[in-house]
């Protein structure tokens, strides 16, 4: 899959029948600029307002997944969503006149296919792609209804359908990897109970349906006389069970089709989270209300990750880029004033270092003998003193240079720094060095907290 983001090269128009109002809609998908994720349009009405497919905007999940946003719905998108996400596009517009996304043949297939014919366009920003780090859970307990995520190098999903009927088989369905959405998934089509069906169409709930864009499950016991009266309803010839319990309705495209479906639907739901993952997830008899559940669950997980500032992480066991003595080579601070122990990166703008502050430093002796704490003074002190490994690597004799403090502004202590404390250090230039004055931003972390923030501007002098 690319690393850049994406969208569809040229408009593609689709037309169907929508499955809960039966009634014919235009769907058109056209391109959309980067960071644009997707979002539906319905042209139908006045303003023609604009709906982002996320799932905080999911209203509805009784037959579909329904978005709104000031009393205007989009239903049934679940299909859609999964096509362009599982085809590897980030960013498109959806246009509408009606309220609901054609059901087609109830899978994902035509809608790849209009992806197909669009084509492909990357766009010039890159894709960014969360990984998780934690297992992460969503259960219903009184349903036995289990979503999980477990951490991974890519997307993979598994799906167990327990459908609690000694009429049906338990189905397992499993996608490891997006690049086989397309022939393995996308054209699993829904399904639905047989004793489900009836009341729905009584009730007048599936306009659109029929038992051409659905597959049933017989999922109870019933008697030739009413299989007799259930075809008349449903204006068919004959209805027989076949292998499986499935109606004669549909030949199946794979044995355990309903199962790629309900892998199809996960797809889909997951897309509104807003942001492409990297994770193995496993689902226990998901629906539509415990996957979009779980899509608020990641995207606000991800919200909150990508709001925590850009922590650099430390690995004792890996070796860094600058130990003590190369650091005595490029600094003229000595003991008790040398702040730096490893330099673990640098580049033109940023650099990382570490203090691992223990108790014997000289100035726990009185600050303080019954409460020991890192004084503030000298965790700006040490930020300086990594800030000045970043701004002498811009000459070619750093040992003949010198680095002094010209202001600290907008210092801030968050936290105590204590002994047994590794203090992580992140400086960053704010504009470029001139004249020798270099204007910084520097950050000290322990672990994932922040500690103290500064902003400090330094002079590079000779040494006389």
């Amino acid at each position: 899959m690319s690393t850049k983001q994406t969208t569809i090269k040229k408009t593609v128009t689709m037309q169907g029948i929508g499955l809960h109002t039966g009634a014919s809609v235009e769907l058109t998908i056209k391109p959309a600029p980067a960071d644009h994720w997707y979002k539906f349009k319905r042209t139908d009405l006045e303003g023609e307002p604009v709906i982002d497919a996320i799932a905080d905007n999911v209203t509805d999940t009784s037959r579909g997944t329904t978005i709104s946003k000031n009393d205007i719905r989009v239903s049934t998108i679940e299909h859609l969503l999964a096509a362009v996400y599982g085809m590897g596009i980030d960013n498109a517009l959806f246009e509408l006149n009606g309220p609901e996304v054609p059901i087609m043949d109830g899978s994902s297939r035509y809608w790849v296919e209009a992806v197909k014919e669009a084509g492909t366009e990357e766009l010039d920003k890159d894709r960014f792609v969360f990984e998780f780090k934690e297992k992460t859970e969503y259960h219903i307990d009184d349903k036995n209804i289990e979503i999980c995520l477990y951490p991974d190098d890519k997307f993979r999903l598994n799906v167990l359908v327990d459908y609690e009927s000694t009429e049906l088989v338990n189905q397992f369905a499993s996608m490891d990897d997006l690049e086989a959405f397309s022939k393995e998934v996308a054209p699993s089509r829904t399904f639905a109970f047989l004793s489900e069906l009836e009341p729905l169409f009584k009730a007048g709930l599936i306009k659109g349906g029929d038992l051409d864009n659905a597959i049933v499950l017989v999922d109870k016991a019933y008697s030739e006389d009413e299989f007799s009266r259930l075809a008349n309803l449903f204006n068919k010839p004959d209805i027989k069970v076949k292998t499986h319990g499935v109606l004669n309705n549909l030949d199946l495209h794979f044995i355990n089709e309903p199962a790629r479906h309900k892998l199809l639907d996960i797809v889909g739901d997951l897309a509104l989270i807003g942001y492409r993952i990297k994770g193995n997830i496993i689902a226990k008899r998901p629906g539509h209300y415990a996957n979009t559940e779980m899509a608020k669950i990641l995207r606000k997980h991800i919200i909150k990750e990508l709001r925590k500032p850009n922590i650099p992480q430390y690995n004792p066991e890996e070796k860094p880029l600058y130990d003590s003595n190369d650091i005595k080579n490029i600094l003229p601070h000595r003991s008790p004033f040398l702040f730096v122990d490893k330099i673990l990166s640098l580049s033109e703008k940023e650099v990382v270092g570490i203090k691992n502050v223990t108790l014997d430093e000289p100035f726990f002796v009185g600050h303080f003998p019954s409460e020991p704490v890192m004084p503030g003074v000298l965790q700006v002190e040490a930020m300086a003193q990594v800030g000045g490994i970043l701004v002498l690597n811009t000459v070619p004799d750093p040992e003949n240079y010198l680095t002094f403090f010209m202001k600290i502004d907008k210092v801030k202590f968050r936290k105590q720094v204590i002994p047994g404390d590794t203090l992580i250090m992140k400086l960053v230039l704010l504009q470029p060095i001139r004249r020798g004055i270099a204007y910084m931003k520097g950050e000290a972390f322990v672990g994932d907290k922040l500690c103290c923030e500064a902003e400090l501007t330094a002079q590079i002098v000779k040494n006389k």
